[in-house]
């Protein structure tokens, strides 16, 4: 399972302020997120996951230049959510450097809308879901709620063939993960709800391809090294 460092972008600066040496006194806090996404990729990051918090309140990007700075330091894949509800906006975003873009959850009931993103980013594009069982039921769905498959299997026939997954480290969440890494074929990517090592071993048993860690990993909470291990 690959463990993807996570950096929530806010005015060009990340939220979460980076101390990499907090444990030891070593090293400088930074906030700068260009700087926080090379310490992670010098440390083995398959990708870099980054959440544009201006752009996901304003519905367009809003962190072009902050993701530019970062795609111009890091040969690594960026990938980037907030913000992303349109062609136009996935077109930004990869000429800002971004090589992979996470739609957000306002488009999943207009399969037109998606087919389109899909013409433009075709796989290396993912839909952002938020199934946790309240957030879920709360959600303005326009026809009723729908089950979380059938909405997972509405997107695929799209062509979506990636998900990222909003988690709350919740038992009965981690045997629905189970249950769809079984039956789904596709790419299942986990964000939150980890916060230690025993954490990140229950979701790789889950199965997922994949584990988005943000303050966790930057607050010093988890260790990057160990995580990786965890997730092996």
């Amino acid at each position: 399972m690959q463990v993807l460092p996570a950096i929530d972008l806010e005015r060009g600066r990340s939220r979460v302020v980076f101390w990499p040496g907090a444990a030891t006194g070593d090293g400088v806090p930074t906030d700068r997120p260009e700087r926080i996404a090379e310490h992670f990729v010098r440390l083995g990051a398959p990708v870099i996951h980054l959440v544009d918090f201006d752009g996901a309140r304003r519905g367009a990007p809003g962190n072009l230049e902050a993701i530019g700075s970062i795609a111009a330091r890091v040969a690594t894949p960026i990938q980037v959510a907030g913000g992303l509800e349109s062609p136009d906006a996935i077109r930004l975003a990869f000429a800002a450097g971004a090589t992979r873009i996470v739609l957000g959850m306002s488009t999943v009931e207009d399969p037109g809308l998606v087919r389109e993103c899909v013409a433009v980013a075709g796989d290396w594009l993912a839909v952002g879901i938020d199934p946790r069982p309240e957030r879920f039921a709360a959600f303005p769905w326009k026809r009723g709620v729908p089950t979380l498959r059938g909405v997972l299997d509405e997107l695929q026939a799209c062509g979506v063939n990636r998900f990222v997954l909003s988690h709350s480290g919740a038992g009965a969440e981690l045997e629905q993960l189970a249950l769809l890494t079984r039956t789904l074929d596709a790419d299942l990517l986990v964000a939150g709800g980890v916060r230690d090592l025993d954490g990140i071993r229950r979701v790789r048993d889950a199965g997922v391809t994949g584990i988005i860690l943000g303050e966790a990993l930057l607050s010093g909470a988890i260790d990057y090294p160990a995580a990786t291990e965890a997730a092996a």
